[in-house]
């Protein structure tokens, strides 16, 4: 963000009112805009206008406010809080802002606490980075065509896009070579003017960037989570709340998805949550390997911390700085995916600065346009068609995958970020603190939680199908009789208490002796086994179907008056409780092997009954 230095056009003010992060202004000229950056020019720090009346404004100052006196002046920088996009953004930490915290610490001679007023530079100046250029003099450009290729990270091509609401003639292109991004690398010719353009973008937070159409999403955004992946998958595009009160899970599943979904680029949003926190998190990230090219995950990760004790305005700005980066790398044809962790803490923020504003409150004092300010966030999702060429000419499709977590009090659902939340995801992972305290991890509520995306997903994974003779369910099939076997268990629950299991039907004991088996082979999943960790689509499907198989072939021998303590028996069982730590996913065929050692098993036992 390098909007801190004062342009030629700012007009003077003063304060005239402080009340904790928010300044009356006076003073300035009758063309203030509203979201207009101002800077009060004693203490060098930033505000944003947010009302506008006659003969005033009100501001909300991005940094604390201690030491500022009435009558400060202020200057208006007549532009709203814009991000600089261009290569260096990646394996960076920034703040709210986009101030890069190792900058800050830099110029706070490694206090290790944040300089009031910094100003330093989002992204380098001096470094040089190796333009490739993919045009020639006199091609048409249109927004968004790419015009030349920088690799970014060994894992990420950086693709230099004409910026949106730009075209022209190309007039001059750079060679091949190394150049800053201030630099100009190419000049477009639109109606005899021409205009230079350098590698870097500046766009409003606030406001969304452009796109041709939104597409319906048809590609699953793979996690490598068992329940996830089954039960309540999502499609890359898509929008989801993780809730869930303390201890149950929020930020190793945020981690997980980090490390292994098949998203291209991660966005990681800090929000609110406490500083001792974060750093571990920074701490754990910078150690991460990216499983797939065996390289430092932070090579395709970009990190925003906005902790607790941070200013609540820059939080609430975190949210919005990380959904614009990730929608720049969107255009560049990237599949992205902004891990913010907490909205809650974000819309204590609104809750805050509401409050200071003597705005009449809603429900535990949340503002009225909670509901507003949230759609706002999550309907910067999607599967898009993108407006431009790729190199080869080609149209380009990109998506960018919302995973809010929550982090409601006592873990209530009805509170009403929660509630107003579920307004506007389209899945829903519910995180259960009786599970957790079970152990019993990742800590998702079956019963609670939801998908609307299965139908958007079933021809990818039928065109992925593990296809055995023995049994013809495809995924859709599978993840519907999982649910029933979960439901009916549910349903037992009550009766059992009162009876015992032992004094159900056998048939009723098999459901419960194949549900618990679901929870306790399938569903429970260690992030930290090596090979627990993350789970192939083949062999998710193969682990699922055999315990199917399982139950559907032992409703066959009780129906022949075999009984249920013998099917408990078979000694091919603690393989199947195995499979998930034992076998890698490169070699999911060994559980076929582990599929016709059943089979033989049960054909045995059914021989024996027949004797």
């Amino acid at each position: 963000m390098t909007l801190i230095k004062s342009n030629e056009n700012s007009d003077s003010g003063y304060i005239s009112g402080i009340n904790g992060a928010i300044l009356e202004i006076k003073g300035l000229k009758k063309d203030v805009g509203l979201h207009d950056l101002i800077k009060i020019t004693s203490e060098n720090i930033l505000a944003e206008i947010i009302q506008i009346f006659p003969d005033y404004a009100i501001a909300q100052c991005y940094e604390n406010t201690i030491r500022l006196k009435l009558f400060d002046k202020i200057s208006n920088l007549y532009q709203p809080l814009s991000l600089e996009l261009g290569p260096g953004l990646l394996s960076n930490i920034f703040d709210g802002i986009q101030r890069p915290l190792n900058g800050i610490y830099e110029q706070s001679n490694h206090y290790g606490f944040i300089k009031r007023g910094v100003e330093t530079d989002s992204l380098s100046k001096n470094k040089k980075w190796h333009f490739v250029p993919k045009v020639s003099l006199g091609e048409i450009l249109y927004t968004g065509d790419i015009v030349g290729i920088v690799q970014e990270t060994p894992l990420i091509e950086h693709r230099i896009m004409v910026p949106p609401d730009e075209s022209g003639k190309v007039s001059f292109i750079e060679k091949d070579g190394d150049y800053t991004i201030e630099e100009d690398i190419y000049c477009l010719t639109k109606l005899g003017n021409e205009k230079s353009f350098n590698m870097t973008q500046k766009w409003p937070i606030y406001k969304k960037r452009p796109f041709k159409r939104k597409i319906l999403p048809n590609q699953p955004f793979l996690t490598g989570i068992r329940v996830i992946d089954l039960l309540f998958p999502i499609a890359k595009g898509g929008t989801v709340a993780l809730p869930g009160g303390f201890g149950t899970g929020k930020t190793v599943i945020q981690q997980s998805l980090a490390k292994w979904s098949n998203a291209d680029i991660i966005i990681f949003i800090g929000c609110g949550e406490r500083g001792n926190e974060i750093a571990n998190l920074l701490n754990e990230f910078s150690q991460l390997i990216d499983p797939k090219t065996k390289r430092s995950l932070l090579e395709r990760l970009i990190l925003i911390a906005n902790t607790s004790n941070m200013p609540v305005t820059a939080r609430e700005a975190s949210i919005f700085t990380g959904i614009t980066i990730a929608e720049y790398y969107r255009d560049m044809g990237y599949d992205t995916a902004v891990l913010a962790d907490s909205t809650s803490r974000w819309a204590e923020s609104l809750r805050e600065i509401s409050g200071l504003l003597e705005e009449m409150p809603t429900e535990e004092g949340y503002p009225a346009y909670l509901a507003s300010k949230l759609s706002k966030f999550y309907e910067r999702a999607g599967y898009v068609e993108l407006l431009g060429k790729d190199i080869k000419g080609n149209s380009r499709k990109g998506s960018l995958t919302i995973v809010g977590s929550i982090s409601p009090p006592s873990g209530d659902f009805g509170e009403p970020v929660t509630a107003t939340t579920k307004r506007f995801i389209q899945a829903f992972w519910a995180l259960d603190q009786n599970l957790a305290y079970s152990r019993h991890y990742p800590a998702i509520n079956w019963r609670e939680s939801y998908s609307n995306y299965p139908e958007y997903l079933f021809e990818w994974w039928q065109n992925n199908d593990i296809h055995w003779e023995e049994i013809s369910l495809d995924w859709y099939q599978c993840r519907a009789q999982v649910e029933k076997v979960l439901s009916l268990e549910n349903e037992l629950k009550n009766i059992t208490q009162l009876i015992g299991e032992e004094n159900l039907p056998e048939e009723q004991q098999l459901v419960l002796f194949i549900s618990k088996l679901i929870r306790n082979a399938f569903l429970i999943q260690n992030a930290f086994d090596n090979i627990d960790n993350y789970i192939h689509p083949s062999k998710l499907l193969c682990q699922i179907k055999i315990i199917l198989l399982l139950y559907f072939e032992a409703i066959k021998l009780l129906k022949q008056g075999i009984a249920l303590g013998e099917i408990k028996d078979l000694e091919v069982l603690n393989k199947i409780r195995r499979i998930s730590h034992s076998i890698p996913n490169d070699k999911f065929s060994l559980i076929e092997e582990i599929k016709n050692e059943l089979l033989k098993e049960l054909k045995v036992l059914e021989l024996i009954y027949e004797v």
